[in-house]
């Protein structure tokens, strides 16, 4: 049985006809539907901070390396999965609890091509117990802000992993001035945001069994919607959040330059 939380935050990300959107979007920003890159679709494949620069950055802060098996966890529409597999030869399995996300992530896999090397499910990180690991590498990009339990989805983590095997994790954490304004990207108000600090958070996950390898405070570098960027009109965001995104957009400035929200990136080893 699904958790409230879980169940709330599903509904929350949730919309019809978005391989559609997608791809009325592709062709109205110039791109050729039949010789699509990885490159093309960053725009609309990559739901998170920073973009496909980021994920690249993300990866090479892993030393992510050919042969590897991925999990993608909150992968979304499989941006960073295709840009692992073509541009650093992984093979990636990527989760999301959003059935939309899911089919819509699958279709763009599957129109680049790209089916032997990254697959799409529909799943709950909070019940992942191990049986389809153990991976290389566990994944995630701004995923975990909706779920409370970060003592749960961290032990979910290690359970994925072989023995040495590697988190690579881009999240968004409570910066030093607190309440955050809302509206942010994943919420509307409190009541589906569940931001840690730093520190807090760097906890949790040692306590999973985790080593840090690195870990950077990168919100200079790397902003999104909820931390005040720009958004483009086709885009992935705005697809996904409508009007929506201005609110998001303003709060967002107030956000970043309040120091309420900063941006981690963070690669630890599985003891």
């Amino acid at each position: 049985m699904p958790e409230p939380i879980v169940s709330a935050a599903t509904t929350y990300w949730s919309r019809k006809n978005l391989e559609a959107a997608i791809l009325d979007a592709l062709v109205k920003s110039g791109k050729d539907l039949d010789a699509l890159t990885i490159s093309d679709l960053a725009p609309f494949d990559q739901f998170h901070g920073g973009g496909k620069p980021a994920t690249q950055r993300l990866a090479q802060l892993a030393k992510l390396a050919p042969g590897m098996r991925v999990l993608d966890v909150g992968g979304g529409f499989g941006g960073p999965a295709r840009t692992l597999a073509v541009e650093f030869g992984c093979h990636v399995t990527v989760l999301d609890a959003t059935e939309a996300y899911v089919r819509t992530g699958a279709a763009l896999t599957a129109r680049l091509g790209l089916g032997d090397r990254v697959s799409h499910q529909v799943g709950d990180a909070l019940a992942l117990d191990g049986t389809r690991g153990p991976y290389d590498v566990v994944w995630t990009q701004n995923s975990g802000m909706n779920i409370r339990d970060k003592e749960r989805l961290y032990a979910a983590f290690a359970r994925m992993l072989r023995p040495g095997g590697v988190l690579a994790l881009q999240e968004p954490m409570a910066g030093p001035v607190q309440p955050i304004l809302y509206p942010v990207m994943w919420a509307a108000d409190e009541r589906l945001s569940f931001l840690r600090t730093p520190e807090a958070m760097r906890a949790v996950i040692q306590g999973a069994g985790f080593r840090v390898r690195e870990w950077r405070d990168v919100t200079a570098e790397i902003i999104g919607p909820s931390t005040g960027a720009a958004v483009p009109v086709h885009s992935i965001p705005r697809i996904v959040m409508g009007d929506a995104l201005d609110a998001i957009v303003e709060a967002g400035i107030q956000n970043r330059e309040q120091k309420r929200i900063v941006m981690i990136h963070a690669v630890l080893d599985r003891a």
